[in-house]
């Protein structure tokens, strides 16, 4: 096979990638909200969860009328050959979305991202053991599986003080299953994202995420509540799927900038910040001591679980 254009993707200065990845991460504590908060107006979770992937592939088929880019890097993409899985990201968004709906509501937002955010500890030691990921295969070192006991244990102490029959340890795990897709998906979409670019990865991921979320809408009986449904006036309870694109591009830009490490750190500082900020909202459930401890810890096993290791190249 020849060799396969090159398409140019501006690289960020550093403290430019961080700090949009930061924003990432507020915007998917506020994403998350928003898509469960839609879920409880209308009367559905998955209509929460469907709401926001129309949204998202709105602006995705609008980038796809208005930037040339998108459209070059889907060329390239599709006259690489990647092997068919390296496709299903969104499979794993979509996923995240409906999980979230029925989590959020529950657990509250801070007590949801320390799950997601072990989960996604768990899940990348799993990730980095294979060559899943476009940076290579990472060996299974003492900081990260320390890292990956102390997400566990932020979750834990986040529940601490609850009374036994409202620890909801079934939505904890479904929160901490989150975050193990979430690595996935950031390993397939950085695989899509390296042959072409930011924007070819984002379309894709949201495509085959918009499948999955209708199939799972068709399942449970949705379409046919649509047209009896009463839609809220409030506009931020639509904004999920266009937060979701800048977060995809976010992640995909922090990674081509400063790399895998600090993209993860910066984005799970974003989403801490911006969960606890929410809890505390008026009307909110607010965060407890324990909260706030779980959080610290959770920050704490993110550095821990990223310290330096050895890369073996990952198969093409």
């Amino acid at each position: 096979m020849g060799r396969l254009p090159v398409i140019p993707v501006k690289v960020l200065p550093g403290w430019a990638a961080i700090g949009l990845t930061v924003a990432g991460g507020v915007g998917s504590a506020a994403q998350s909200l928003a898509n469960a908060e839609m879920g409880e107006r209308t009367g559905h979770p998955i209509i929460g969860a469907l709401v926001n992937n129309t949204g998202g592939m709105a602006l995705v088929l609008l980038g796809l009328v208005a930037l040339p880019s998108m459209r070059t890097g889907l060329g390239v993409v599709f006259r690489t050959g990647l092997p068919w899985w390296t496709y299903l990201g969104g499979l794993c968004g979509a996923f995240f979305i409906v999980a979230a709906t029925y989590v959020v509501p529950v657990l509250g937002v801070a007590v949801y991202t320390i799950a997601q955010v072990a989960g996604s500890s768990a899940g990348g030691l799993v990730v980095d053991r294979t060559r899943l990921a476009p940076a290579g295969r990472m060996g299974l070192t003492g900081p990260r599986l320390a890292g990956a006991m102390l997400g566990v244990g932020a979750v834990a102490l986040a529940q601490f003080g609850r009374p036994v029959g409202d620890l909801a340890v079934g939505l904890v795990l479904l929160g901490v299953a989150c975050g193990v897709v979430i690595a996935v998906q950031g390993a397939l979409n950085g695989r899509v994202s390296s042959v072409g670019n930011p924007a070819a990865a984002t379309a894709i991921n949201f495509a085959v995420s918009s499948v999955g979320m209708v199939g799972v809408a068709a399942v449970v009986g949705v379409f046919a509540r649509l047209g009896a449904t009463d839609w809220p006036t409030q506009w931020y309870l639509y904004v999920g799927g266009p937060l979701g694109v800048v977060i995809t591009v976010a992640v995909l830009l922090g990674i081509r900038s400063v790399g895998l490490l600090r993209t993860g750190l910066a984005l799970v500082a974003g989403q801490l910040g911006g969960a606890l900020l929410l809890d505390l909202r008026p009307g909110g459930p607010g965060a407890s001591a324990a909260v706030l401890v779980g959080a610290v810890m959770t920050l704490l096993a993110v550095i821990v679980s990223g310290r330096a290791t050895r890369i073996t190249p990952a198969a093409t």
